[in-house]
């Protein structure tokens, strides 16, 4: 006679603990991207009120001029802003973990000091000193008797904002960078030391190869917040309305839509194209990263 095993009881302890999570994950997260393509798929009208449109309203985007021109500029702010700004953080990194830097603890404060500003406050400050008539430029065109170029002018206004942003996130990055080196095996410096290797030797062989994960991280990080600019040329537009335009972004154009222009199915798609553009790009991103380390 074969004797039978009790059939082992399902345990929904481990649900109990993540269901929490998801509920509020469905709420915040779940719930509005649903919405938002709901609402993409209809059309108000002035006549006939609204109509299921179906994908029209995709095709209205990907065929939209100023939609491509505010994806172009927050392209032209990625490819330039980002590598200086992932390079400026390396730099800080490597400087505060060679131990060689005096008041490093103090140093490492102040660099990610910028990122604890709120954006608003951070833009706020910089237009300031960005001012023609008043602030740092201003100041500056006098004492020298020069005239100075305008920072807001619609030439220098994506250096401008990502002067803003790179002093707001490279004590950020720095930090992710930072994190990376202090978990390196200490015995790696001591061999490499043994064998000779000076300090450009140690960074090259050692701390860069350590620092690939990080980096690819920042650099996805980086990406996302990019292609999300919105506070900094949504603050700066009543001091330079006519070098930042309602949509010199995506993120601002889709903004626009929705409370100026009260076109929320419109303004829903321009945010759901906008959010797939970000994600294919960061997902390769991520898969050429992974193809390296391997």
């Amino acid at each position: 006679m074969v004797a039978t095993v009790p059939r082992a009881r399902r345990s929904w302890a481990g649900w109990r603990f993540v269901g929490p999570f998801m509920a509020v994950f469905a709420l915040v997260f779940l719930a509005p991207i649903a919405y938002s393509i709901y609402l993409s798929l209809f059309r108000t009208q002035l006549i006939g009120g609204t109509a299921f449109v179906g994908a029209d309203n995709y095709l209205k985007a990907l065929a939209d001029p100023l939609f491509w021109s505010a994806f172009g500029n927050v392209a032209v702010f990625l490819v330039v802003q980002v590598p200086i700004m992932l390079f400026l953080a390396l730099l800080v990194a490597l400087a505060i973990d060679s131990g060689r830097l005096y008041g490093a603890s103090f140093f490492r404060i102040a660099v990610f000091l910028p990122y604890a500003v709120p954006a608003v406050v951070a833009t706020l400050m910089w237009a300031f000193m960005y001012g023609t008539r008043f602030g740092l430029v201003a100041n500056l065109s006098d004492l020298l008797g020069v005239r100075l170029p305008d920072p807001l002018s619609a030439d220098l206004i994506l250096a401008s904002l990502g002067n803003v942003v790179t002093w707001e996130f490279v004590g950020y990055n720095m930090l992710i960078l930072y994190s990376a080196l202090r978990v390196v095996n200490p015995s790696l410096y001591e061999a490499a030391e043994i064998d000779g290797a000076g300090q450009f030797r140690i960074i090259v062989a050692i701390k860069l190869p350590a620092l690939r994960g990080a980096l690819l991280i920042a650099t996805i990080f980086s990406i996302i917040g990019s292609f999300q600019l919105f506070n900094e040329p949504a603050i700066l537009k009543n001091l330079a309305p006519n070098a930042i335009t309602s949509s010199f972004t995506p993120n601002y154009y889709a903004y626009t839509l929705s409370f100026a222009g009260q076109q929320y199915n419109y303004s829903a798609t321009v945010a759901i194209v906008m959010g797939v553009i970000t994600m294919i790009i960061a997902y390769a991103v991520q898969l050429r990263g992974m193809r390296k380390e391997v």
